[in-house]
């Protein structure tokens, strides 16, 4: 009887596991996540095209006006010109971005399977929001100086454009003895580069903390259109609202809303709102907000069911 004899097959061990996921690979882990996705790029986009294009519009139509009317350069605000668009929307483009950073895997189920490859909930979440904070930094101040510049260069020939390397003189008071009289000019305002460059990264700043705004309420609403909704509303509507009720309130209440460093920023001609603090205190409030927001959406992270 013959037998058959079978070679003695074994697998090979598989190496041990050295070490553990740390936060470096976490956030090339988000990084990828976040340029992964379509709406990532058409949100930056949006950003770029709006906050540029109706820069350069509103300046176009500003000189014609300077042209035609050279009274109206009196106190004319041309750094406004080229920022307030970004102000105004770039800051509610962003906060769309910001809440979808860390509400999409919600709506898709994926953190079940991210908390489950990376176990320890606070590395995942401060790993998104520090990626997500650096890139909207970056895009932020691409925008606003990509935005100061286009409009700057359409009211270049008004002669009250801004610049960030030389001091302006903008006329302050204009003087018309009669309908076909010359403009005179009485007192100046001198724009420093120091007062347009503060503007220009203010605002940048101003938006990437509205992003991130946007992201701590993402992460205690873990719902899209909820947390846009009530990033709109904080940063957009109340502020509106506010407007309508007295002066004696108005004021006091504005100051600590998170809006009011982004028009303090903005504003480099004139004198400064008197009933908002300058320009980094004033910020300061907007970067609480941030904090506080974050802050509690990070705890629910760790302590709610994904």
């Amino acid at each position: 009887m013959a037998t058959t004899t079978t070679a003695d097959v074994r697998l090979s061990a598989l190496p041990p596991a050295t070490g553990r996921a740390g936060m470096r690979g976490v956030m090339a882990s988000e990084f990828t996540k976040l340029r992964s996705v379509r709406s990532t790029y058409w949100t930056i986009a949006a950003l770029f095209i709006v906050s540029v294009g109706l820069a350069a519009a509103i300046a176009a139509g500003a000189a014609g006006q300077l042209h035609s009317n050279p009274a109206n350069k009196a106190g004319f605000d041309a750094t406004l010109i080229s920022l307030i668009i970004l102000f105004y929307l770039g800051q509610l483009i962003i906060a769309v971005l910001g809440a979808m950073a860390i509400t999409s895997e919600y709506s898709t189920g994926m953190i079940r399977t991210s908390l489950t490859a990376m176990p320890r909930r606070g590395t995942v979440y401060l790993s998104k929001l520090l990626v997500f904070t650096g890139v909207a930094l970056v895009i932020s101040l691409v925008t606003s100086f990509i935005a100061f510049f286009v409009g700057q260069a359409v009211l270049s020939g008004t002669g009250v454009s801004a610049s960030l390397f030389h001091s302006v003189t903008i006329p302050a008071n204009a003087i018309q003895n009669g309908p076909n009289a010359p403009v005179t000019f009485q007192g100046t305002d001198v724009i420093s580069p120091g007062t347009v460059l503060t503007a220009v990264i203010g605002i940048a700043l101003f938006v990437t903390a509205a992003a991130v705004i946007a992201f701590g309420l993402g992460a205690i609403i873990r719902h899209t259109a909820g947390a846009i909704a009530s990033a709109v509303g904080l940063l957009f509507v109340l502020p509106i609202i506010i407007q309508f009720l007295p002066n004696d309130w108005r004021w006091d209440i504005m100051r600590f809303f998170p809006d009011a460093a982004g028009r303090v920023f903005s504003v480099t001609v004139g004198p400064a709102n008197q009933h908002l603090w300058s320009a980094w205190p004033q910020f300061l409030v907007t970067v609480v907000w941030a904090l506080v927001l974050v802050g509690v959406g990070g705890y629910l992270f760790r302590k709610r069911d994904a």
